[in-house]
């Protein structure tokens, strides 16, 4: 059986994912008018660029001497979404910075997306008190003399950034774990770099300005190496004070049970394997849960069909319609060994009967471990596959049949057993390290 080493001893995986109300609403961070809710004091590049509202824009030139600096959004964010429109001269450098805090804070850094539109200069790139990542073609992508549009998305503990230009992907990095002491949250910031050489007249503009925060969950705190193997998960005990339990005990099905048969499952060497011979359905938690953060790994053989059912009902209809399901499928084989067509939402990570996931690139090849990380809350459900986004939704809103707001509130955690394929072994798929966090 394989195993996939995991990059570090030592784990911290941050689910972003809840938040108290169903789903977080855009505010605007500008006015058009005046520049209330910013400040030029408080983060970590304070200066003396000159900031002015015009033409219904933040504008930022330098100021005396060349002088560049930030200007800061008074509120602090962790997990958020922000969406702007930028113009600036060329050539010009300029940035968007999450999560400023100020050098007093005990030297806690944010980070930088650079647009920096001179020669030479990188749109794109990641810095903080030097590169991260380099991004050589992003200007050439940046459209010189108008408006362009970015989104930029900053969650977890390291820092992920993904930033948009135009609607295209721009970048997408995260901070490695040996990334230094970052900020969990800060200001949001917009830069005049300052160079003393700028012509004259250059300046940058920002217009439009709305972010939306996201759900920041707990962390999920666990350690590699129980079991005594490479790729089994221990939770720490900062993650057992944070209400994170196991759900699987690698031993037996304890806290489970087989729904339409009693065969067709084997706890093994710390794995829970679905066997290709077996008449049960799928398996059930004996607890129901209403509101969650969950994780799991999972690993398929070529042409299994399986699912996670997340709040099914127990009264033996098809959990992926009194709750829903997000499937497991062999993405890269089913259509051509059956010789069929899948709907978009069956394809890994879909929502069963509802809706297409966001990115069908996030599924690892045959043999290597997944790994699902899921937040549940009220109507509220954000979801990654291998760390990418895949859903973050209003359930409530999505087109389904019954609607979600007519589907059980409250529910078991299943695995679906739904198809072997074509597995040379006596089992097709194998699940690991199921850890739950019940939110009050």
């Amino acid at each position: 059986m394989q195993y996939l080493s995991l990059a570090a001893l030592s784990l911290t995986l941050l689910l972003s994912s809840g938040v108290t109300a169903p789903e977080a609403e855009w505010v605007e961070l500008f006015d058009g008018q005046t520049l209330e809710g910013w400040t030029t004091k408080g983060g970590r590049y304070d200066g003396g660029a000159e900031w002015t509202v015009e033409g219904g824009a933040i504008v930022g030139r330098e100021g005396p001497g060349g002088a560049g600096g930030l200007i800061y959004t008074e509120k602090e964010y962790e997990n958020f979404e922000v969406e702007f429109e930028a113009w600036i001269s060329y050539p010009f450098d300029s940035g968007i910075f999450p999560r400023m805090t100020p050098r007093s804070e005990g030297n806690k850094q944010g980070a930088q997306i650079t647009i920096d539109y001179r020669p030479g200069g990188e749109v794109g790139a990641i810095y903080s008190d030097g590169f991260y990542q380099h991004n050589w073609t992003g200007s050439d992508r940046f459209k010189r003399d108008e408006w362009n549009h970015f989104k930029l998305r900053c969650e977890g503990t390291p820092m992920h950034l993904v930033c948009w230009m135009n609607g295209e992907l721009l970048t997408d990095y995260r901070l490695p774990d040996s990334s230094g002491n970052f900020a969990k949250r800060g200001k949001l910031g917009l830069q005049v770099h300052g160079s003393a050489g700028a012509p004259e007249g250059s300046k940058v503009m920002f217009r439009k300005l709305r972010l939306r925060e996201l759900p920041s969950g707990e962390p999920f705190e666990a350690v590699e190496g129980a079991r005594g193997e490479a790729g089994f998960l221990e939770l720490t005990e900062a993650g057992g004070a944070a209400g994170w339990r196991s759900l699987f005990n690698g031993e037996d099905l304890t806290g489970w049970k087989a729904h339409g048969g009693d065969t067709g499952y084997e706890a093994r060497d710390g794995e829970l394997c679905f066997m290709n011979k077996g008449s049960s359905s799928h398996l059930e938690t004996t607890e129901d849960f209403q509101d969650f953060q969950l994780r799991l790994d999972f690993q398929i053989d070529r042409g299994a069909n399986s699912g996670l059912f997340l709040r099914g009902a127990r009264n033996g209809k098809d959990p992926a319609y009194t709750g829903c399901e997000l499937q497991i499928l062999d993405d890269f084989h089913f259509e051509e060994d059956h010789d069929t067509k899948l709907s978009p939402y069956q394809f890994t990570a879909g929502l069963y009967g509802a809706k297409a996931p966001d990115t069908k690139d996030a599924l690892r090849p045959l043999g290597e471990w997944n790994t699902y990380d899921v937040y549940y809350s009220g109507s509220r459900m954000t979801v990654r596959l291998n760390g990418k986004q895949i859903h973050d939704i209003d359930t409530h809103k999505v087109e389904g049949a019954p609607p979600f707001k007519e589907r059980v509130a409250t529910g078991f955690i299943g695995l679906q057993r739904h198809g072997a394929g074509s597995s040379s072994g006596d089992d097709y798929a194998r699940f690991r390290n199921l850890f739950i966090r019940p939110l009050d």
